[in-house]
């Protein structure tokens, strides 16, 4: 399944919100240098969909707070 995520990094707190059917935004405290952002994302959405960091695959956004995500359930 694929979900668009737009990702607010630097945030105070770690919260995922659902808007839609396949679209999230997500917090996260990592700031956005060197992927530490995308892999918080990432562990973030495993606790959340309760599946192991491995089955979520980043496919585009890797720069920008607009991401796309595969996740495989």
């Amino acid at each position: 399944m694929k979900i668009s995520v737009k990702v607010k990094a630097g945030s105070s707190r770690e919260k995922i919100e659902k808007i839609d059917g396949s679209n999230y935004a997500v917090w996260v405290k990592a700031k956005p240098t060197d992927g530490k952002a995308n892999e918080a994302v990432i562990k973030a959405l495993a606790g959340y969909f309760d599946i192991a960091k491995s089955r979520i695959t980043l496919l585009t956004g890797h720069t920008s707070k607009q991401k796309i995500f595969e996740i495989d359930v």
